[in-house]
């Protein structure tokens, strides 16, 4: 619904890190340019993010058991649709749809599909409001990877004179190149925080390693992190995407096997295990952005690595450029992902393509998402 040339936009972002349920309301106007007006979070219960932890990987019933966790998901979606509408004080009837993602349990763009968990036709009927879903699938019909999907985003929102790389650090890292002359470059450069939650969970019982004090107090076991690097996907050119399928705690317990048991040496101290893993991130984010965006003049960072201190101080020293969070460019790093789906949400309604051949390695631009009317 417009007032004044304006139209009303929420995404909803459910990531691979699992710890939360994000939502942005956004305002834009008629080129796309994005405002946020508000935002609200819920936490996942832990029994639904224990079994889409579980639902990655094939297991007993899994085709219901994903329906459900469906079902879950949805309705918590439409919760938080109206916190942030509450919160924002706006009506159903004022916004023209909510964009959103759902849960990636499988990502398998090299056998033409990709799964994200939601039901958005219950969360249509539960709100009242159109909803776009189904983002990734178009992509991949037409010959990409399906991902990233939000480096048009981060072109319309955060484009200046200058070459510029926006990172965003969730579960998985993914970097967009924004060129100086214009061209759009985008990938995912492989772990972001999954694989140093599922370790400091794993140890500590913590949902996550605050400020990356855990990996500060230990100390990089080089053996390790080279072992790691090694891994063939980080040689894979873009376009490339990854996710749970191929990082996850089975995958770093090969390599600690290959390192530690073959040679029978003394298992190693985990916070020295949680130091490699910050700099498995630091390393492959910082390569990435040498080999690809070498004129690179700064960096822009937004998603749950904000937080991290460690990890943040590691990538400026790595890349040796500035680095700074998006909220200085006017969208607080949290609300990116999560506004870059009401965005894309408004590129599915205005008819423009956000599917990026330049970005996925797709045939040709495509509009992404699929509608639920309400």
């Amino acid at each position: 619904m417009s007032t004044e040339g304006r139209t009303h936009y929420i995404g909803i972002m459910s990531g691979t890190s699992l710890d939360a349920i994000d939502a942005v309301l956004v305002e834009l106007d008629d080129i796309g340019r994005c405002r946020a007006l508000g935002s609200a979070a819920l936490e996942l219960p832990d029994t639904l993010r224990r079994e889409l932890l579980a639902l990655n990987t094939p297991g007993e019933d899994e085709l219901s058991r994903a329906a459900q966790a469906s079902v879950a998901l949805a309705q918590l979606y439409a919760s938080v649709t109206w916190e942030v509408l509450n919160s924002t004080g706006f009506n159903a009837d004022t916004i023209s749809a909510i964009g959103v993602h759902g849960q990636t349990v499988r990502h398998r763009p090299d056998l033409g599909f990709t799964i994200q968990l939601n039901a958005p036709a219950l969360i249509a009927e539960l709100t009242g409001i159109d909803v776009i879903a189904d983002f990734r699938s178009r992509d991949i019909a037409a010959g990409g990877q399906g991902a990233p999907l939000v480096p048009a985003f981060h072109a319309a929102q955060f484009r200046t004179t200058h070459s510029r790389v926006i990172l965003n650090v969730g579960g998985i890292a993914n970097i967009t190149i924004l060129q100086a002359d214009g061209g759009i470059r985008g990938f995912d450069t492989g772990p972001g925080n999954m694989l140093l939650d599922a370790w400091v969970q794993h140890h500590l019982g913590h949902a996550y390693d605050n400020g990356g004090a855990w990996a500060a107090s230990g100390r990089v076991l080089q053996p390790l992190l080279d072992r790691m690097l090694a891994d063939p996907w980080f040689q894979l050119p873009p376009p490339k995407s990854t996710g749970r399928d191929d990082f996850n705690l089975r995958w770093l317990e090969s390599h600690l096997t290959e390192v530690y048991d073959a040679a029978n040496a003394e298992k190693p101290n985990p916070a020295d295990v949680q130091a490699t893993l910050l700099q498995l991130t630091t390393r492959s984010i910082a390569e990435a952005v040498r080999h690809h965006a070498p004129d690179a003049r700064d960096i822009l960072i937004c998603g749950g690595g904000c937080g991290n201190t460690a990890l943040r101080q590691a990538l400026e020293t790595a890349t040796g450029l500035p680095l700074k969070t998006t909220d200085e460019c006017g969208l607080p790093a949290q609300w990116v992902e999560a506004a870059a789906f009401a965005w894309l949400a408004w590129c599915h309604d205005a008819g423009k393509p956000a599917g990026l051949p330049a970005v996925t390695g797709a045939h040709k631009p495509t509009i992404l998402g699929c509608k639920y009317p309400a």
